[in-house]
């Protein structure tokens, strides 16, 4: 779709070599072609999560957000995701059967000024008389001084997308300038079916509502050529949920366990036929059927599911003290290639700053505090003598 098309001339009488003319590429802001296999790509709006999706979403894809239990980062990233599109002046399709689109869209991010981000303050005069040296002598220990730094972030030497605040919504004027479609699902009265179908009449409405915007606005790519082309970004939010009228968050063996891979099954159908580009959260912790759910997953093009600290252990263990979840890749995309990049680190995390959410590698540190290290120590003691009491009395441990 996407992807650079190479068209042969005709052949030249006086020699037999024959000329090569490459077609001109789609050119709509807020998209730039891949290096790697010329797929047009947009930004998801988190420049860490463009640069593990191998530089952002190819645009005709679907990528799946497993959610954390209380639903808070991954509704986030939708959330980026959608801001992105206001900022690059993208057409908009937001679903829900929780929450009002419009309340969803009044919870964007705002954008950051380029000024602004890149603003770093002056650092000040250090006097002479202080002991900056013997501070940065006494740093970390002389076992790790020649390791070489870990490089935790995220991030590509292009810059692509724009960063925003989390801690301030986006103006009203911004907002109201992007065109969004609006599906919410009270306001779709669906009838059930008597009889047992695989497809649930609230993803029928759905996808038919989709099909009609696809259609209608001219994002389907057999319409005709215009200058005026553009990207609809379509945001669908807590897939598979009870409020969908589904019963995969209910039941061990849901009568409805096919509605949502059959509704997954046409969104794809009209996205690789067509200038958009979707993402959907679905709460998978909900769902009992690990087959099922991993079903879902190859069906979507790119897959991620986001583990929240909240509530568990690892919230209050020191280990993990500078994050606030990890982040596994489920799947990646497998396009106008053999094989698809895979991410270099497999152990991410990622954490919400004051005004920013980010995506890094999971560095642990090499040595506990004192406290832990001290708990430890006595673990191991215990062990040791519980070991040690069949060994001979002059073997000891060193800790």
């Amino acid at each position: 779709m996407a992807a650079p098309m190479i068209s042969v001339g005709k052949p030249s009488s006086a020699t037999s070599f024959q000329k090569k003319t490459r077609c001109k590429l789609i050119s709509i802001p807020g998209t730039r072609p891949s290096v790697q296999n010329g797929q047009l790509l947009v930004s998801t709006g988190v420049t860490s999560l463009d640069f593990l999706l191998g530089g952002g979403l190819a645009v005709g894809t679907v990528l799946l957000i497993e959610e954390d239990r209380y639903d808070s980062y991954s509704r986030m990233i939708l959330k980026y995701f959608l801001a992105e599109g206001v900022v690059c002046r993208h057409e908009l399709f937001v679903a829900s059967a929780q929450d009002n689109p419009d309340d969803i869209l009044q919870e964007l991010p705002a954008p950051i000024l380029d000024d602004v981000a890149i603003h770093k303050p002056v650092e000040q005069p250090r006097l002479t008389c202080e002991p900056q040296d013997s501070l940065d002598a006494m740093k970390i220990a002389w076992r790790y001084q020649h390791l070489p730094k870990v490089q935790t972030a995220l991030a590509s030497s292009s810059r692509f997308g724009h960063y925003y605040d989390v801690s301030k919504t986006m103006e009203p004027e911004i907002r109201q300038a992007a065109k969004c479609h609006r599906f919410y699902l009270p306001e779709h009265p669906t009838e059930s079916s008597p009889t047992h179908s695989a497809r649930l009449t609230s993803y029928s409405a759905l996808l038919k509502s989709l099909h009609d915007v696809i259609h209608r606005e001219g994002f389907d790519v057999a319409a005709p050529m215009s200058n005026s082309r553009n990207i609809l970004r379509i945001g669908l939010h807590s897939l598979g949920s009870a409020l969908w009228g589904d019963d995969l968050c209910c039941h061990d063996n849901p009568r409805n366990g096919h509605a949502l891979t059959t509704f997954l099954y046409g969104l794809r159908s009209l996205l690789r036929s067509s200038l958009s580009v979707a993402v959907l959260t679905v709460p998978s912790h909900f769902i009992q059927d690990r087959a099922l759910m991993g079903s879902i997953t190859r069906l979507c093009d790119n897959a991620i599911a986001l583990e929240s600290f909240k509530g568990s252990e690892r919230e209050t263990n020191p280990l993990y003290k500078d994050y606030h979840g990890l982040l596994h890749v489920r799947q990646v995309p497998h396009l106008n290639c053999l094989a698809s990049k895979l991410p270099d680190h497999k152990d991410l995390a990622f954490k919400l700053k004051r005004k920013q959410f980010t995506i890094e590698r999971l560095h642990l540190p090499p040595d506990l505090s004192e406290t832990v290290s001290r708990v430890s120590r006595g673990e191991l003691a215990t062990a040791a003598s519980a070991c040690g009491s069949g060994t001979s009395g002059n073997k000891h441990l060193d800790f």
